[in-house]
């Protein structure tokens, strides 16, 4: 398994404190080892994020949401799509608008 960024995730990423970046790699290291190891995300708050899932980082302040594909050679894929406080389902929010706007 491996476990690619977005290029806005990959930005999200670069911007963590190295405590939480040091983490995040932790959960990041699992995920390669086990593609479902996060919570599958629906329809919440009118938010749809069916088909992604999210890890908790850091006494459940901070979310990877990522979804699992494959590439050509059927080798599936974490695809990370955000990192980032759940404050006031921010990360949520700005996920789905990137979502829509690679449609």
């Amino acid at each position: 398994m491996a476990v690619e960024f977005i290029p806005e995730a990959a930005k999200e990423y670069k911007s963590l404190d190295g405590s939480i970046k040091k983490l995040v790699d932790k959960e990041l290291e699992e995920l390669e080892k086990n593609p479902y190891l996060g919570e599958a995300l629906g329809n919440k708050n009118n938010i749809d994020l069916t088909g992604y899932y999210k890890i908790y980082v850091y006494k459940k302040i901070y979310r990877i949401v990522y979804r699992i594909t494959e590439d050509e050679n059927n080798i599936e894929i974490a695809e990370i799509w955000g990192i980032g406080k759940k404050d006031k389902l921010e990360i949520y929010k700005n996920v789905r608008k990137r979502i829509i706007k690679r449609k």
